[in-house]
């Protein structure tokens, strides 16, 4: 029996407070509901179904490029109506599983589990919670068998007094969805079509529904608000914490440390407090990364130092290489082993040979320096005309003297010098001196200019 996978995502939330829809807030720098397309995507179904309503053009075009189809809850009557717009989409014969675009933590393992128990045509995820203020509850009979969910609205005094909850997650067959869901009533204090009363028609065809819990309660929580949103990002980012702690890397503050996307690691790594780490990052063994830095989309080699503040996006950094204080890799840049980067450094689609030095207070831009170059600070490579970008090419050993004005497009050959204070436009031949600067004069009847009274 094959699966296909219905997420429903078609709510307002307006909670949230804002003109983008409650499932394309993002949660670790991943909108809610691709965290719960990509869960869904690990289960190798036969299709994902994405029911959307508010906003949907947004939606889609966060979609566009996945293998999802998309299906639009034109009026929002309910859960039991947002499914029953996808059945005409699905096989009678599958399982079909539902979610829900702002459940953002729920595992896959606990999932599969929830499907391997639909054997009978029908399983439903519930929770116990100490507090089920809300929720609507499991009311079983005395086999204990599930007989019905009944919303905290509509629950009778007995019935609150149920901990066992209803989380919305379930596995039903795709037949039994197709004969059940247009008999549904909206005859209710909401006047929705209930998704949770195929139960009792489950019950009154003797269909046994097997339950399964999540391995921790928040894998069930959802996001309706900013606050929530909040509570729940901080319980991904501990989880994530305590995953790269177990498998060797020291974080100096756990609270403290953000990962917003797939961080791939070496051994004995250190990462002071407020990093963050985006994108696709991989860093080196014997890495490390001093306070508030942010590494994006970047990959770090062995024995590389990240000294406090700086900025990595899509860069390379070979081994060993020394970055920062106060230093910004932008796109483009690889350093090779042994370079140095100081602080206040700006490098852009830039190389930096092995063991060159940028000490501080530069910026290099499409510029290919070779190895053991010194460039010195105030180093400016002046790569754009205002239309265009030219390339500056630095040759090994040369020397950059401090505040040199590089105007691409230029090559300094080996093992050659600029004078500090230099406008450079014309090539500098290898072991050749380059000085491009007024001569100096000195006005010995200048006066120094005095206050007005």
């Amino acid at each position: 029996m094959a699966l296909e996978v219905i997420i429903l995502a078609a709510g307002k939330g307006t909670r949230m407070k804002s003109a983008k829809p409650k499932v394309l807030h993002e949660l670790a720098g991943q909108s809610l509901v691709a965290r719960v397309v990509e869960t869904a995507q690990k289960l190798a179904p036969d299709n994902i179904h994405l029911v959307y309503g508010h906003g949907g053009e947004q939606i889609i075009n966060a979609f566009k490029d996945q293998p999802v189809n998309p299906v639009e809850q034109v009026e929002q009557k309910g859960t039991g109506h947002a499914v029953a717009q996808v059945l005409p989409h699905i096989d009678s014969d599958n399982k079909v599983l539902i979610l829900y675009g702002d459940v953002p933590l729920i595992e896959t393992e606990t999932l599969q589990r929830l499907i391997d128990k639909a054997s009978s045509g029908f399983s439903l995820l519930t929770v116990g919670l100490p507090n089920p203020q809300g929720y609507g509850r499991i009311v079983r009979d005395t086999d204990n068998n599930v007989k019905a969910i009944v919303e905290h609205k509509d629950a009778s005094e007995e019935q609150l007094m149920i901990s066992e909850v209803n989380t919305g997650v379930m596995c039903v067959r795709g037949d039994f969805l197709k004969r059940w869901l247009p008999e549904l009533s909206s005859d209710n204090s909401q006047g929705e079509y209930y998704l949770t009363d195929i139960v009792a028609m489950a019950e009154s065809e003797e269909v046994c529904i097997q339950t399964e819990q999540p391995a921790e309660t928040f894998e069930v929580e959802g996001i309706n608000d900013r606050l929530q949103l909040s509570r729940l990002e901080r319980i991904h980012q501990r989880k994530q914490a305590q995953y790269l702690m177990a498998n060797g890397i020291t974080l100096m503050d756990p609270a403290r440390f953000d990962l917003r996307g797939t961080l791939n690691t070496g051994t004995d790594i250190v990462i002071d407090i407020n990093t963050v780490i985006e994108g696709d990052v991989t860093l080196g063994s014997n890495v490390k990364i001093g306070p508030n830095c942010v590494i994006r989309n970047a990959s770090i080699g062995d024995g590389v130092e990240i000294l406090a503040n700086s900025l990595i996006e899509e860069s390379a950094v070979e081994n060993d290489c020394i970055i920062g204080p106060y230093a910004r890799l932008r796109p483009g840049t690889q350093l090779k082993s042994k370079a140095k980067v100081g602080n206040f450094v700006e490098i852009k689609k830039s190389t930096v040979g092995m063991g060159s030095k940028i000490n501080h207070l530069s910026y290099i831009g499409d510029t290919s320096v070779g190895e053991n170059a010194n460039i010195g600070a105030g180093t400016i490579t002046c790569n754009y005309d205002g239309v265009n970008k030219f390339q500056t090419e630095i040759g090994d050993g040369a020397f950059i003297g401090s505040n040199s004005s590089l105007i691409a497009p230029v090559k300094i050959g080996n093992n050659a010098t600029t004078g500090a204070g230099s406008a450079i436009n014309k090539d500098i031949p290898g072991e050749n001196l380059g000085i491009a600067r007024a001569k100096q004069r000195n006005i010995d009847t200048w006066q120094r200019p005095i206050k007005k009274p």
